[in-house]
């Protein structure tokens, strides 16, 4: 395992993907190997993505393609700039709302970010927000999207470690809620301090927001036919993938009708561009993964774990606070699929929930794509804004935070994380 972690940290040093920091380090450890047939590695990376849970991924993502060409967005924005426009901090109150809805429906920070980046990142400048403000409310109400279901980074955790990813969609939702309240509360705080106005003279009638919620309502039903049709069995988290491909498909050209073959064709290619990119990582992990077990990883981390200290809660602390720096310089997909397997036997041990570390494990490591120093979710609205990344970290502090005292109380309180899934299933 050394080797591995040697080679894994020289080749990310030296520039290399991290997809292939993984295989060539991975595959050093068969080539090593006395008791393991070199022919393993190929079979496990074949064997990875011959997985139905995993078909979640390439269908969540080309649906949050689709919803981002269908014209669901702007009526998102409508709803939300109606809904909070008028607190103090104005758009940057209506981006952390809009990531609120989108999570539903792109499941990617990084995708969330750049996108709000450029639609709202403009005219939060022109009224006046300083350039840092303005990259750590969008960057910060990205991580929404790592809990409210369909986030993909749940749906590898489950995957990874066998969880069920139902619970975990169901898990998400009110510590995503949570998180829109910590971010919206410490924008209002920085915005009244400086004097920020809102993006709305005053509150807008009850009319006005039903107008709004009218023509955003195919965006804001999709997350609750999502959680229902897995609930009463109508289809599998894999299955419910491609039903929101179609229900893409048919609001786009039959109710919007602002979907076109053009943009459909766009779509798929950089669908397809993305999914390459997370399943050439899943299938190299695959050998790691077979490494960490055949090495007992596991077994003698949770035996080293438990001989600090038998208190489960200060281990999960010790747990979050390792990901926590692993997240500042790992892509949160990359650990996800890295440490899963190494941790879920360890908490399991402990007697806690993996439903509810996974929440705390995703909101952690997802962190780490604002903060630096290689955020990418930090980098990809900076180098958009044309922030200096020196401002953005000074204004980040307040933001972070908000999202350690968040994390800090979803860890003391798990009963508010598995309220929902022991609701209902």
């Amino acid at each position: 395992m050394l080797l591995i972690v040697f080679v894994f940290a020289a080749l990310m040093l030296a520039g290399v993907p991290v997809a292939f920091s993984i295989g060539i380090g991975s595959f050093l450890f068969f080539l090593t190997s006395d008791f393991v047939p070199v022919s393993i590695s190929v079979q496990r990376i074949a064997s990875s993505s011959q997985s139905f849970p995993l078909l979640a991924v390439p269908f969540f993502v080309l649906a949050g393609n689709l919803m981002n060409a269908t014209g669901i967005t702007k009526r998102l924005i409508g709803f939300a700039t109606v809904t909070t426009g008028w607190i103090s901090g104005g758009l940057a109150q209506v981006t952390i709302a809009l990531s609120a809805l989108m999570g539903g429906i792109s499941g990617s920070a990084v995708a969330d970010s750049a996108m709000q980046s450029r639609i709202l990142g403009p005219s939060m400048l022109e009224r006046g927000f300083s350039k840092g403000y303005t990259g750590c409310s969008i960057a910060f109400s990205s991580l929404i999207c790592a809990t409210i279901p369909p986030s993909i980074g749940l749906i590898l955790y489950g995957f990874v470690g066998n969880v069920s990813i139902g619970r975990l969609f169901l898990a998400g939702i009110v510590p995503g809620i949570l998180m829109a309240v910590f971010l919206m509360s410490t924008a209002y705080i920085v915005a009244k301090r400086r004097g920020y106005k809102p993006e709305l003279d005053e509150r807008p009638s009850r009319g006005e927001v039903i107008k709004e919620l009218g023509e955003a309502k195919w965006a804001l039903m999709f997350p609750v036919f999502l959680i229902g049709g897995i609930r009463f069995g109508v289809f599998t988290p894999s299955e419910a993938g491609a039903f929101a491909v179609v229900y893409a498909l048919i609001i786009g050209f039959w109710v919007y009708k602002e979907l076109t073959w053009k943009s459909v064709w766009e779509t798929l290619e950089q669908s397809a561009r993305d999914i390459g990119m997370i399943m050439l990582i899943i299938m190299f992990s695959a050998m790691l993964g077979y490494a960490i077990v055949f090495e007992q990883v596991p077994q003698n981390l949770s035996a080293f774990v438990l001989g600090i200290s038998e208190t489960p809660t200060l281990i999960l602390f010790l747990v979050l606070l390792f990901l926590a720096v692993c997240g500042m310089f790992l892509e949160s997909t990359v650990l996800v699929l890295l440490l899963t397997p190494i941790f879920v036997p360890v908490i399991i041990k402990l007697g806690i929930d993996p439903v509810h570390f996974g929440i705390l494990m995703m909101t952690t490591v997802t962190m780490g794509g604002m903060t630096p120093p290689v955020g990418v979710a930090m980098f990809t609205v900076c180098g958009i804004l044309k922030c200096p990344t020196d401002e953005y970290i000074r204004e980040s502090v307040p933001f972070i935070l908000a999202i350690l005292a968040l994390i800090t109380f979803m860890a003391l309180t798990p009963g508010v994380v598995l309220f929902l899934p022991n609701l209902l299933f």
